[in-house]
């Protein structure tokens, strides 16, 4: 939880250790528990059947893939608690919403449905390669200063042939909308900040979300051309106006900024 203070911050994790347990809707407590044993693990979860062992998960390991082949989410409404919890912020108390795409990497899951081509670098004498997987779309909130705290708010997995800048928009509307309606953004507060790197199009996610109170602020790639508007038509030419002026790159942007 965001450091609020030691009562405040206690009195949340209990809330929303309560939503989450109403949000399980199957076989609650053996999934409750697994996700305990998942948390307080040391390192990284490398095996199922050793998180039985933990303290924190007091079932057998029968009951734990039962849990995870039986047990149902009520996803909304782990949305919801999520969002009704305190949130980290800018300086300026601004709300700052990051969106990016990490992978889960499934190369020798041959069987696993909806597997996508992810790019990855650098795992193999820094090339680009394209590994089999899974990518999820994360919109997290974020804070100023030297941390590397962030609260993740929605999460979702992208299916083979979805158009990311689309399903990026409607998870940002989501995540929006939900802020707004549980009192984190006020009319007359600043614009919700979103950012995001240069695999998105940072024009059409703007336009995308012009109804909301958001500004979109998106890192331009490096090969990125622009246009200057079309100039006035010369007297006395033949055919079609131009719809396009001169062109103009990144270079010259940060040369004349």
């Amino acid at each position: 939880m965001h450091d609020l203070g030691a009562g405040s911050v206690s009195g949340e994790l209990v809330r929303f250790r309560h939503e989450f347990y109403r949000s399980l809707s199957r076989r609650a407590d053996a999934l409750f528990e697994l996700t305990d044993a998942v948390l307080c693990a040391e390192g990284p979860v490398r095996s199922l059947p050793e998180l039985s062992l933990l303290a924190e998960h007091r079932r057998s390991h029968g009951g734990l893939y039962a849990g995870l082949a039986h047990g149902r989410i009520d996803v909304d409404r782990l949305r919801d608690a999520i969002l009704a919890g305190p949130l980290p912020r800018a300086a300026d108390g601004r709300l700052v919403l990051a969106v990016d795409i990490t992978c889960w990497f499934r190369p020798e899951a041959h069987t696993a449905p909806d597997r996508v081509m992810c790019h990855a670098y650098g795992r193999n004498r820094n090339q680009h390669l394209a590994i089999p997987g899974w990518p999820y779309s994360v919109v997290a909130a974020l804070e100023t200063g030297r941390s590397s705290w962030t609260a993740p708010l929605d999460i979702q997995r992208l299916v083979p042939g979805a158009d990311t800048a689309t399903v990026t928009a409607e998870q940002l509307r989501r995540v929006v909308t939900g802020l707004i309606a549980r009192g984190h953004w006020q009319p007359g507060d600043r614009e919700i900040l979103i950012v995001a790197d240069a695999g998105y199009d940072g024009p059409r996610l703007a336009f995308q979300l012009a109804d909301l109170p958001v500004a979109a602020l998106v890192r331009m790639r490096s090969d990125r051309v622009l246009r200057r508007s079309a100039p006035p038509p010369t007297p006395h030419t033949v055919g079609r106006p131009r719809r396009h002026g001169s062109e103009f790159g990144r270079a010259q942007l940060d040369f004349a900024g």
